[in-house]
């Protein structure tokens, strides 16, 4: 079933066209190179060869996955006019890109899959009956698309969903956001690949409370049920105390090195820092900072190199995407509200530059008000109350 939306609001914000032949998705050239031979099908385009799940639980990937994703999905998107920087406000769509959840969510798992596998998708569910562009959407896992090639693996004939072949334009198109980076499971998939080995080496010799080691017997051999017996006795006396006691004809003889010796503590330490280069983001938002060589530096000044070189990559994929001219009427386009939403000052440095501003005349005091969030209250004589 094919839905359309009323334009409404979109009318008075000047993103309407007559032009009814507007396509919804535009196929994206291939700009990875996979390996594989001609007439390839199936997973070249965002493939890994690491399980995201598995990923995941490397606290490491968790928290830089977890700083870029989970602060980007907050900063609301804004409609803005190119020429003249003027705010028109946002579509329903922009607030709401999915009808079944909150913005933030569906933004979360676009930069999931941007992360993890460089390519995200959405969804059309809805489409306005005016210029036919999209009105709502749905975020698809990247695993339940199929993209097919050409012979040359240089472009996108079309996309399988889940097996079944999905149109190129309007309701059941897909809308793909290419990273500008490949995503960090094939980047870092060894990296990971060792942080998790790491880990089980760790539980291993932590469920083990000894060396791995054997028992040597240089008197009369024992029965089979005397050994088992004799060893589950030196498990079950090694887990209540380190000291033990052997006869003249048993000796314990090791084999193996300690958690220390295998230094899985400096390993550990060691992929986490590779991890957060790997992801881009500071090693000592996640205390893995092996020189603790940092200065001191404010908190502001903290987010912008963390914006700068850490979310701006997905935010820029995300802004232009939605900016192009399938989605949002030409001579518009959409930002993150990076300043207003992650990088406000403090009052102090806010009313300073207001007043600076006031005093060059670039703004007048109702503009003032409105940069604080000041609304007008009172009666219609013109005494006015200002509340925040």
């Amino acid at each position: 079933m094919v839905y359309y939306a009323h334009m409404g609001i979109l009318s008075a914000l000047g993103i309407t066209s007559n032009n009814r032949s507007v396509k919804a998705q535009y196929a994206p050239a291939v700009m990875q190179s996979f390996g594989y031979g001609p007439g390839s099908i199936g997973s070249g385009y965002g493939y890994a060869p690491i399980d995201r799940s598995l990923a995941m639980q490397v606290p490491a990937v968790a928290r830089c996955r977890n700083l870029i994703a989970d602060v980007i999905s907050y900063m609301p998107l804004e409609l803005y006019n190119k020429k003249t920087g003027e705010e028109l406000g946002s579509p329903v769509w922009l607030e709401q890109p999915d009808i079944r959840q909150p913005r933030a969510v569906t933004l979360s798992a676009t930069i999931d899959s941007l992360i993890f596998y460089g390519v995200a998708y959405w969804l059309i569910t809805e489409i306005y009956a005016d210029d036919l562009r999209p009105a709502r959407f749905e975020w698809v896992d990247n695993n339940r698309v199929t993209p097919i090639f050409n012979n040359r693996n240089t472009e996108i004939l079309y996309y399988n969903l889940d097996g079944t072949k999905l149109p190129m334009s309007g309701v059941g198109s897909l809308i793909t956001f290419q990273g500008l980076n490949q995503g960090v499971l094939q980047t870092a998939g060894r990296t990971i690949q060792s942080a998790l080995d790491i880990e089980r080496a760790s539980a291993v010799a932590a469920q083990t409370p000894m060396a791995t080691g054997y028992l040597k017997n240089t008197g009369a051999d024992l029965p089979e049920d005397h050994v088992q017996g004799l060893l589950a006795t030196w498990k079950a006396s090694r887990a209540a105390r380190s000291t033990a006691y052997l006869t003249s004809t048993l000796s314990y003889e090791t084999v193996g090195y300690s958690p220390k010796d295998m230094m899985y503590n400096e390993a550990s330490q060691y992929l986490c820092t590779q991890i957060a280069r790997a992801m881009n983001v500071p090693a000592y938002m996640i205390s893995a900072d092996m020189n603790n060589s940092m200065t001191y530096q404010n908190i502001i000044d903290g987010r912008k190199e963390f914006v700068a070189y850490s979310l701006q990559p997905f935010i820029c994929a995300i802004e232009t995407r939605l900016s192009m001219d399938d989605i949002t009427a030409r001579g518009n386009e959409v930002r993150f509200a990076v300043e207003e939403s992650f990088l406000r000052a403090d009052t102090m440095q806010r009313l300073d530059a207001i007043e600076k501003m006031l005093q060059l005349g670039l703004i007048d005091v109702a503009q003032a008000k409105g940069m604080e969030d000041l609304t007008p209250y009172g009666n219609e004589s013109g005494n006015v109350t200002n509340l925040q």
